[in-house]
């Protein structure tokens, strides 16, 4: 079976956070693209190929995506997203240290993937990347995603 990378798109603001994101790929072989936006905005500015962004090409299949964010949170930008008739059907899983009920019903709400709480250690935190990378391996995607 040929192995498919996905580009992915990591939208996080925590510098240290996107590091462990990348070291987890990498002790986890994952080789997908993996693109990185600090906060909601500049990600759909990545998406759309505006405000001098230029436009992530393929489009990303997975979107890892926190919620505390500056300029545009989360659940602000999973609304924008699901909104747009190109970006709807595009997978996203919230990772995030939040344990708020309503923040987990409002994602949900808003069609994710999975909401996945960041764990505190790194070895955790790998297991976690090592599951997901798992599961979009096996699920099946179209070439393209039509609107």
């Amino acid at each position: 079976m040929e192995e498919k990378l996905l580009n992915i798109l990591l939208v996080e603001d925590d510098s240290v956070d996107v590091m462990n994101v990348q070291r987890a790929f990498k002790k986890n072989n994952i080789t997908n693209p993996l693109h990185i936006a600090f906060n909601g905005v500049e990600a759909l500015n990545m998406l759309r190929g505006t405000n001098g962004k230029p436009k992530l090409n393929p489009q990303p299949r997975i979107i890892l995506l926190d919620i505390n964010m500056p300029k545009m949170n989360g659940i602000e930008f999973l609304r924008e997203l699901r909104s747009d008739p190109e970006l709807k059907s595009i997978t996203v899983f919230v990772m995030t240290t939040s344990n708020d009920d309503q923040d987990k019903i409002d994602a949900y709400s808003l069609n994710i993937a999975g909401y996945i709480l960041k764990p505190l250690s790194f070895e955790k935190f790998v297991n976690a990347v090592s599951i997901l990378n798992s599961y979009w391996k096996l699920c099946e995607q179209p070439d393209y995603i039509k609107a």
